[in-house]
């Protein structure tokens, strides 16, 4: 996988963090949910680029 196609894996992955990240905050209304959501969101988008 080239360089460009890496960065635009992540870039699609970044919509889900802000959108996500805004959801699971009003469910919760805490910001530790949040945080657990964007370390999953992490660890997703690492194992998708590291292919």
């Amino acid at each position: 996988m080239d360089i460009s196609r890496r960065l635009g894996t992540l870039v699609v992955c970044a919509v889900p963090a802000i959108i996500g990240g805004g959801i699971i905050y009003g469910i919760f209304g805490d910001y530790v949910p949040v945080f657990i959501y964007e370390a999953l969101l992490i660890l997703v988008a690492g194992a998708l680029v590291s292919r």
